[in-house]
């Protein structure tokens, strides 16, 4: 059974960063609270370990406050991302381990997410595709470095999504591209493609 803490954790990490009416705005602690249905005081744990991790801005007097994605914060994400992913690749392709088919059906489950009020479940499986390729590798520090990216991740993916018309269809095509290069064993392809896929993101999000 998960403590108080874990629970105002998960809840605040997965799903009031996440959502971008939060972005720039303060967290009212006593709804999170009555919402999860947990005192105040495990709010309060669970947002000093987010401010640790630089997810959360404690203001004196006022609270928790959620920062609106930065340019620098962007940048240096899909900076790591990049780095990671790449290497993912070259190394699941040596290994012999792709996740094809575990990737090619967190693919097809985006298909199916066009609406607006989809846009946390597509990003939720775009994560997946991505993070499958990771874990694939079989390097367990490895795994926990990018997972501690996910809630940066969700915030610029849905971000990205809003920003520009048509992003769903590139984002598909950029992950068919992905696949068919993994499919191929080729490592160089497969790395200009994520190279390609990311750096697409990061300038919708930039210029949204």
């Amino acid at each position: 059974m998960p403590s108080g803490r874990e629970l105002a954790y998960d809840h605040l990490k997965d799903t009031v960063l996440s959502d971008p009416s939060m972005q720039g705005q303060f967290v009212n602690e006593q709804a999170l609270a009555d919402e999860i249905g947990v005192s105040r005081t495990p709010i309060r744990e669970a947002l000093l370990l987010l401010a640790a991790e630089e997810l959360v801005q404690l203001v004196p007097k006022r609270g928790a406050y959620i920062a609106p994605v930065g340019g620098r914060e962007i940048r240096e994400l899909f900076e790591i991302r990049t780095m990671i992913e790449c290497y993912a690749a070259r190394r699941a392709i040596e290994l012999d381990a792709v996740p094809l088919e575990q990737m090619r059906a967190e693919l097809e489950a985006q298909r199916e997410l066009g609406g607006d009020d989809q846009a946390r479940a597509f990003i939720d499986r775009d994560h997946g595709f991505h993070a499958a390729l990771v874990c694939a590798v079989g390097n367990d520090m490895l795994s926990k470095t990018y997972d501690a990216l996910r809630a940066r991740q969700i915030r610029a993916g849905i971000v990205a999504l809003f920003s520009v018309s048509g992003r769903r269809k590139a984002v598909l095509a950029e992950h068919e591209a992905i696949l068919a290069a993994l499919a191929a064993g080729d490592a160089e392809a497969a790395t200009a493609a994520i190279t390609g896929h990311l750096m697409a993101t990061q300038q919708v999000v930039l210029a949204g």
